[in-house]
């Protein structure tokens, strides 16, 4: 029999610790687990000084839908494939096969109805915000190619606002609420407690 994969969602501000968490959790599940992020589905930027990137509009959330639902029906998904440097996407895909939990992560994965419909189990990463600018201008620097003075600008100008608008609001459809400041053991501990449970109960 097909058990249909068990899908968890991880929302919350930028540099919150969403991903750190979610590949921790990838890791103590191995070849059960599928990592979605969000960032996967920016659409392409035309002009990428003012183009907003915390916003929902920024996202092809449809098409990240459809591929959750392919998953959720066994079937094999082509992943797009983001280049942060140029801000668009690359001519290419990655073939992702299906997996007993999918890990939906993203600043906005909680904000998105369709999105939300298709989650098992809603959980967002609560972090102050300048805890959250410090490893953002770490990341953004090391990992995206913008300097210290770009991470600020889009911080004040859109990051910032946009938490208190689109993400902030979403951890009133979390079922679970964690504080991105704990270990990442114990969270991934508390976390996995719950998958199992959920898992066991599909069985």
């Amino acid at each position: 029999m097909n058990i249909e994969p068990l899908v968890v969602g991880l929302g919350g501000a930028s540099a919150s610790g969403k991903t750190t968490v979610t590949e921790a959790l990838r890791e103590a599940l191995g070849r059960d687990a599928l990592v979605l992020t969000h960032d996967r589905y920016y659409k392409d930027v035309a002009d990428p000084a003012s183009f907003n990137y915390d916003e929902p509009e920024a996202f092809d959330t449809s098409l990240m839908v459809s591929h959750i639902e392919r998953l959720c029906m066994r079937q094999p998904a082509h992943l797009p494939v983001y280049h942060f440097p140029t801000h668009a996407r690359l001519p290419r895909t990655e073939r992702v096969e299906p997996a007993r939990v999918l890990l939906v992560e993203g600043i906005l994965v909680l904000s998105d109805p369709a999105l939300r419909e298709r989650m098992d189990v809603a959980v967002f990463v609560d972090t102050p915000l300048d805890i959250c600018l410090i490893r953002r201008i770490r990341r953004d620097v090391v990992s995206r190619g913008w300097n210290v003075s770009q991470v600020l600008e889009r911080y004040e100008r859109d990051v910032r606002p946009g938490y208190h608008r689109y993400i902030q609001p979403c951890a009133e459809h979390a079922d679970l609420v964690i504080k991105g400041t704990e270990p990442v053991p114990s969270l991934v501990a508390l976390l996995l407690r719950e998958i199992r449970v959920r898992l066991t109960r599909s069985e």
